[in-house]
């Protein structure tokens, strides 16, 4: 019976992971940067960014900003962000970045080549940080599979993400553009720590200790 459990168990996994493309798994300190995507342990013991899938959307000596990636709302973005152009009638929702800044908006969007205005954060993936690109693609009717905007964002001061990072708090996996604008974001980070384990399973990936982290002062992106 106990034979019959695990080898389900193993299915349900294998099934729930079939989707997902990961590359350049790490929990490494130099391996941070710009576009790289923060995986939340499944032991965080942080409950603001627990279970959590952060895409790095800016990162140098004067701080670090990302933006939660799998936190979708119920909110439309023509209720959310009724007072900016070419918000009508879209009915995808306004996802909530992070916990700092409420008044803050910022969006990305998949593109093979550069907007005019736009940040490149990682292969086909900009960011869209003024109002004015922001109502210009959102009045350009840019496909909602191609196009999130997020309200508040994700912050770390100098030197506060490496050191959560050397405690082994984060898991760091490559930006890629079909993760960022994954189709079901509320699974994401059930299907990542999924694909964890089973890597640690197959003993390809250590284990590391988490101490408890320390709260973090949040600062704003100076874009």
């Amino acid at each position: 019976m106990a034979h019959r459990c695990s080898r389900s168990l193993a299915i349900a996994v294998a099934v729930l992971c079939s989707n997902l493309v990961l590359h350049a798994q790490s929990t490494r300190v130099q391996d941070l940067g710009i576009g790289k995507l923060l995986v939340a342990r499944r032991d965080s013991r942080d409950a603001v960014f627990a279970e959590t899938v952060i895409l790095l959307v800016r990162y140098d000596h004067d701080g670090t900003v990302g933006l939660a990636i799998n936190r979708g709302t119920s909110l439309p973005i023509s209720r959310a962000l009724q007072s900016l152009k070419g918000t009508s009638g879209r009915s995808d929702p306004i996802y909530m970045g992070g916990p700092v800044e409420t008044q803050n908006v910022l969006a990305l969007l998949k593109a093979n080549t550069m907007p005019e205005g736009a940040t490149h954060v990682s292969g086909k993936i900009y960011l869209v940080s003024t109002k004015l690109l922001l109502e210009k693609t959102l009045a350009g009717r840019a496909d909602p599979a191609e196009f999130r905007v997020y309200l508040e964002y994700c912050g770390w001061g100098p030197e506060q993400l490496e050191n959560e990072t050397s405690q082994g708090l984060w898991h760091i996996f490559a930006g890629d553009a079909d993760l960022v604008f994954d189709s079901e974001p509320e699974t994401l980070w059930s299907r990542i720590i999924a694909h964890v384990g089973q890597r640690i399973a197959r003993g390809r990936f250590p284990t590391i200790i988490a101490t408890e982290p320390t709260y973090r002062s949040l600062v704003s992106p100076s874009f």
